[in-house]
């Protein structure tokens, strides 16, 4: 660890990430002191403090209001003139939480009256990035170009690949992933999954939310990613085309065990991809569509297990996979006057997985092979989605009222076949599981600008229903657990309401509000399953956030937030069949599991310069009845199951510093540095399948961390340039250990008029491996996984 320190130092002094400024618009009403008649045709106009220098203006409608568009973060002084009226003169402030002001009704009098002069000093911020979240286009991560969302994530600052295909920020996976704004199963309803499902082309923008306000769904304690899908704004008929292709796994990591069929190599990747829209007066129409095939190294994993009884196995878990995405989205943007807009809007993604699987077991010196299992798994995902939505704007700029419902339909039809192959038989065995999620979310949204902020506050009603039913066909000798198969369905009904105001004048920012929402879960299970019955759960709880700011002065700031999350145990945590895709390491579900709650606090302070800018921030988590999975084995049996289980309390508390920095025109850098420690308290659990046992741990801690480092080459009139470097340091898991994990990605990209070409490498090492020690009651075992993570992709873009 200290060689990376001394490193971390060297280059701390050179770097940080770019903002964009941020506009507000500034609105109010004009009016007669005495008669408080409304004054038409009113000059009302913006000038800088300090030597009263024009900035911009309008003048009052019929009815004596006015707005002013795109006022930077500043403060100002308004002047308000007409004839036969005094001048009036009124400091202005402009923050970055809010785009509306409301400046009131300015009344104007007749009567003369010599006013002193107004003066406040400062100058607009030179970098106004929002305090809430960060916001990063993908056209710039030039390295990850032509891959999936999940790919494309990797490299953003704050973002860090976690286990399984998934995403993590500031060390937990615990995200929730939402597509313009809204939840859908595609990506996993309250969680993650399926971001290897998105292809990036499809995706304009990526928001990141570490401290979510109660205007978002609870669920998620580390945080938000919000995927902003392409919608061109530009009038009459434009789009883009373009194609991808590439090569992974260019070479073996690690060779097979004997006697096993190959694994993937050279795997190739295609993704070509459409994005089309049509703007004219009131009517927006676009379309984008997707297909993204892939052959890929899914899984090589080696892992030695050790057993008290001495039944040692040496295994490997190799997983080619073959998949195919169709992902298609359309809408309609409607605006039938000034003060209505109306919004339809679909989505449709088909994935084909076929996954080709060998699993031998050796004595731990090769001599013997006790069990080859071969799989087949054969899985298609439905995912469509329905959002219709309309949008009131008030006469008052800013104030809106917004009504959204969106519909969910989500399949899961997998089927997996096994060739179970030992000394003295075959056995041939097979399962099929079917799940349908239907999910329903209507939610009204009201805003009201103030002078100094805005009021915001909805409500939402949710209903979620999935029926699951699996069904199992045993062979000769089947190792299956067929009692615990049948049927499962699990509902969900939340309604929350929430309420937040938002205050900022010259000196302060403050974001503040509650969200408290209903959940009631019900989980019914087939009266014949060996272990598990019925269960579920109901509460209401509160949910605040508070975000505080205290501006030192226009390029320092100190800020405190404060929030409380939940994550809910998702349908497939609680899945009570087993799942057999590793023959002696079984993953099964939990009904009884809980609900995990969160409290966050953050302390961060800002500092801008020109082109660049430094923030550090200290951070606490408290975790109650945290989540996580834990392995157990029953008698002498060499299986493990792995289940979910809530397992006390955990903490973690870190410190993350981003840097950024323009360096000169062709050289931008930027460098993020996390470090926490990781703490789980000692717990005892009891795993109920496929018979009880119990499973006592003590307590658990661990300095850990991450380092991401970008560079950004701008060549004049050749190239643009990425080059990233991450850096994962060893952390403790539950039961266990995960060790350091290192990559290097490159990219290039060429615009030539509107054609655009690029060439990337990630992962140029080959370098990138995942390894893990994991103890438990009686055994322990070693693994590391040599999957796929070096690709070389080229693509091409064509705007017209």
């Amino acid at each position: 660890m200290k060689p990376l320190i001394y490193c971390l130092l060297l280059i701390l002094p050179l770097l940080p990430a770019s903002a964009q400024q941020q506009g507000a618009t500034v609105s109010g009403t004009i009016k007669d002191a005495q008669s408080k008649a409304a004054l038409p045709f009113v000059n009302v106009t913006i000038h800088k403090p300090a030597d009263s220098t024009f900035i911009t203006g309008t003048i009052s409608g019929e009815t004596g209001t006015f707005s002013i568009p795109s006022l930077a973060t500043g403060h100002y002084l308004m002047k308000v003139s007409y004839i036969g009226y005094n001048t009036q003169w009124q400091p202005l402030s402009v923050g970055q939480l809010s785009k509306f002001l409301d400046a009131g009704n300015i009344a104007l009098t007749a009567n003369v009256v010599h006013i002193n002069e107004v003066t406040v000093t400062g100058k607009t911020d030179a970098v106004t990035d929002k305090m809430d979240k960060k916001t990063f286009t993908l056209s710039s991560n030039i390295s990850q170009a032509g891959g999936s969302a999940l790919e494309a994530m990797k490299n953003l600052p704050g973002i860090t690949a976690g286990q399984d295909g998934k995403v993590q920020l500031r060390g937990s996976d615990k995200v929730m992933i939402l597509i313009d704004g809204k939840q859908t199963a595609l990506t996993g309803i309250g969680g993650q999954s399926g971001l290897d499902n998105i292809p990036a082309s499809a995706i304009e923008k990526i928001e990141i939310i570490n401290n979510p306000s109660a205007k978002f769904d609870a669920n998620g304690n580390a945080g938000i990613i919000n995927i902003i899908y392409k919608k061109e704004k530009k009038e009459g008929f434009n789009g883009k085309i373009g194609l991808t292709t590439g090569l992974g796994a260019l070479w073996e990591k690690k060779s097979n065990l004997p006697d096993i069929r190959p694994q993937y190599t050279a795997t190739p990747k295609i993704n070509p991809s459409v994005s089309l829209n049509y703007r004219r007066n009131k009517v927006n129409l676009y379309l984008q569509g997707d297909n993204l095939y892939t052959k890929t190294l899914n899984k090589n994993e080696f892992t030695e297990r050790i057993y008290d009884h001495g039944d040692n196995t040496l295994q490997q878990v190799k997983r080619n996979r073959t998949t195919n995405i169709i992902t298609g989205k359309t809408g309609l943007d409607w605006q039938p006057d000034a003060s209505n807009t109306i919004s339809i809007s679909g989505l449709f993604s088909s994935e084909k997985i076929l996954d080709r699987g060998d699993e031998p077991f050796f004595s731990t010196d090769l001599k013997d092979r006790k069990r080859l299992w071969q799989f087949l798994e054969d899985e298609l995902k439905t995912t469509a989605t329905f959002s219709a939505g309309w949008q009131h704007a008030f006469s008052q700029p800013g104030r809106t009222l917004n009504v959204q419902l969106n519909y969910t339909f989500h399949r899961e039809d997998e089927k997996y076949f096994f060739t179970n192959i030992l000394p003295t038989y075959t056995g041939l065995d097979s399962f099929k599981l079917l799940s349908d999620e239907h999910v329903a979310d209507l939610n009204v949204d009201y805003v009201q600008p103030l002078r100094y902020g805005r009021f915001e506050g909805g409500l939402k009603f949710r209903r979620r229903y999935i029926p699951t039913n699996m069904q199992f066909k045993p062979g000769l000798n089947s190792p299956l657990d067929t009692t615990a198969g049948g049927w499962a369905n699990y509902g969900e009904i939340i309604p929350a309401a929430y309420g937040m105001f938002v205050f900022e004048n010259q000196y302060f920012e403050v974001e503040a509000g509650v969200r408290v929402e209903y959940v009631d879960l019900q989980y019914d299970v087939n009266p014949q399953h060996s272990t598990y019955k019925s269960d579920g759960y109901h509460y209401v709880q509160p949910f605040p956030n508070v975000r505080f700011s205290y501006l030192i002065n226009d390029r320092h700031r100190l800020s405190l937030f404060y929030n409380r999350r939940v994550d809910r145990p998702n349908e497939v945590d609680i899945r009570i069949f087993p799942k057999y895709d590793d023959a002696e390491i079984i993953k099964v579900g939990n009904p009884e599991l809980r609900p995990q709650f969160t409290n966050t606090f953050e302390l961060g302070y800002k500092t801008n310069w020109h082109n660049g800018f430094l923030y550090p921030a200290i951070y606490h988590k408290r975790m109650d009845a945290t989540i996580t999975r834990i392995g157990s084995t029953v008698g002498n049996s060499p299986l493990i199951y792995n289940i979910f289980q809530n397992a006390g309390k955990s903490y973690n508390t870190g410190i993350e510093i981003n840097l950024s920095q323009r360096i000169n025109k062709w050289l931008n850098m930027n460098l993020l540095l996390n470090g926490y420690q990781n703490i789980i308290d000692a717990f005892t659990v009891v795993n109920k399948y496929p018979a009880e046992n119990t499973y006592s741990a003590p307590r658990e801690e661990m300095f850990s961390g991450n380092v991401k480092f970008n560079a950004f080459f701008q060549v004049p009139k050749l190239a643009d340039i990425q080059l990233t470097a991450i850096y994962l340091a060893p952390d403790i898991i539950p039961q266990g250990k995960i060790y350091s994990r290192f990559s290097i990605d490159l990219g290039v990209k060429k615009n030539v008029g509107k054609n655009e070409f690029f060439l990337n490498f990630t992962d140029i090492a080959n370098t990138l491996r995942i390894r893990r020690d994991v103890k438990g009651n009686g055994f322990s075992y070693t693994s590391t996984d040599y999957l796929e993570t070096q690709v070389i992709r080229l693509g091409y873009g064509y705007k017209f």
